[in-house]
């Protein structure tokens, strides 16, 4: 009788578990548009959603300390004059985050480190060039200030944040609605779902296909696609019968998948995340209450099953952690923010481990804040990884750094000054939005100071004629 021989992984045990009670975000009114976006985005520093907002979109930004329930007041981003549709933070920057919106714009955003005491209404830039809503963004990996969108009008327009200019145009690649965009490793090629049914891998410089796949699902409803670690790409879709589907492809043979994998029966889009520390692959279908996980390898099958994480209620989007943003300590490998109707629950996937001591193989170096390439390089057909950091000891987020638009090439991070620097020739002035902003809130704490303390005196009045009735 021949034994059956277990595939050797560090990853075979990995399992997920949602945080307690008093870790979750009490309270969000998320949004009820229908659109297949995630609806949320974290950082190490902050929890974005959108939110159900009246007359216009809108969406919250959450210190990912303030668990608990969320104060219905809570300041929002408040800018667009339509729903907000999708949400992504700088990967440069854990301070800036762009907002795309069915009212054509998208919106990039400075969030401050404390929380402010009323709605962020003005962004630090408006791009517009979309003649239809638009509904995916996102940032470049490996240069600063790159911003891609793509619209209901089959356009992605790829932005200098920090000019506010669109530098190139791809309007003549796609025939129909654009269902999903991801950039590379080093954002040199995209990749792009669309409603014709054809996953297509794009050199966005040159604008022009350099492979594509027609139906690489057979059925009718919508795919996604993201870039592995070494260049394939990871498919999400339907097959005729309405099975969902993973299938792996290399790009330079797009005859047949390289592993083809089957699920389930069921209308909820796959939201593909993708860790290329690990190589696994999470599967979180809107409206599904689990979480699928498969490890992708160089060997036959390539594509391998993991585990599900399931709970009791459906998610109605789901953010995703940067590495940087995990606890070491814990073998804590991805954690998600899954939304309900009315909460915030993170789930963390854990590999189990007895030791106390840094992971190595768990964690090897991965992405951090710096850019690797300047806007202008980037577009002049520079390519650069990732520049690394280790996790060894832990990550610390840098303090707000300012965004700064301005007509050159550049975005200043210089940190904010001290209450007694002396500002140096070179320095350069507080922009009169800056100053604006920092007024008002000045004004609006005074005035909650002085609430405050004509309440303490009414206080102590009543505390007086209580004494003198008692005497």
């Amino acid at each position: 009788m021949s034994r059956r021989v277990v595939r050797q992984s560090k990853f075979r045990h990995v399992f997920g578990q949602a945080a307690k009670a008093d870790q979750t975000y009490e309270d969000i009114r998320v949004s009820k548009v229908t659109w297949d976006s995630s609806f949320c985005a974290v950082n190490p520093k902050f929890l974005a959603i959108i939110v159900e907002a009246g007359g216009g979109g809108a969406f919250m930004v959450l210190a990912l300390t303030k668990t608990g329930r969320v104060d219905k007041n809570h300041p929002l981003v408040t800018g667009h004059t339509a729903p907000v549709l999708d949400i992504d933070w700088c990967p440069h920057n854990d301070n800036v985050i762009a907002s795309a919106s069915d009212d054509t714009t998208v919106m990039v955003w400075q969030i401050p480190d404390y929380t402010p005491v009323r709605n962020i209404t003005e962004p630090i830039i408006t791009l517009e060039g979309h003649s239809k809503r638009v509904g995916i963004i996102a940032w470049h990996p490996t240069a600063r200030n790159i911003l891609l969108s793509a619209g209901g009008d089959n356009v992605i327009i790829i932005w200098n944040v920090g000019t506010g200019e669109a530098l190139l145009n791809l309007d003549d690649l796609h025939p129909d609605v654009i269902h999903s965009v991801c950039w590379n490793s080093n954002g040199s090629l995209l990749a792009t779902t669309c409603k014709d049914k054809t996953l297509r891998v794009i050199d966005p410089r040159k604008s022009q296909v350099v492979a594509e796949r027609a139906r690489p699902h057979e059925g009718a409803r919508p795919l996604r696609a993201v870039f592995t670690a070494d260049g394939k790409l990871l498919s999400t879709g339907f097959s005729r019968m309405s099975e969902r589907q993973l299938a792996l492809w290399d790009p330079n043979n797009f005859e047949e998948p390289v592993a083809l994998q089957e699920m389930d029966t069921s209308n909820g889009v796959l939201l593909p995340f993708y860790d290329p520390d690990s190589s696994i692959v999470y599967l979180c279908g809107k409206g599904d209450s689990s979480i699928r996980y498969f490890e992708i390898t160089d060997e036959a099958p390539f594509v391998h099953y993991l585990n599900t994480f399931s709970s009791k209620e459906p998610q109605r989007g789901m953010g995703f952690m940067p590495k940087r943003g995990l606890d070491v300590s814990k073998c804590e490998i991805a954690r998600f923010y899954k939304l309900h109707e009315r909460k915030c629950e993170p789930i963390i996937m854990t590999v189990p481990r007895k030791s106390d001591l840094f992971q190595d193989d768990l964690y090897p170096d991965t992405p951090g804040p710096e850019p690797a390439l300047e806007a202008d390089e980037w577009v002049s057909g520079q390519d650069a990884e990732p520049v690394l950091i280790s996790l060894r000891d832990g990550y610390v987020p840098p303090k707000h750094r300012e965004l700064r638009v301005t007509k050159r090439n550049i975005l200043d991070v210089r940190p904010p000054s001290g209450p007694r620097r002396s500002q140096s020739a070179s320095d350069a002035p507080l922009s009169q939005h800056t100053v604006e902003t920092l007024l008002e809130e000045i004004k609006a704490l005074r005035e909650r100071v002085q609430a405050q303390e004509q309440r303490i005196t009414a206080l102590e009045n009543m505390l007086v004629e209580l004494v003198d009735g008692t005497d």
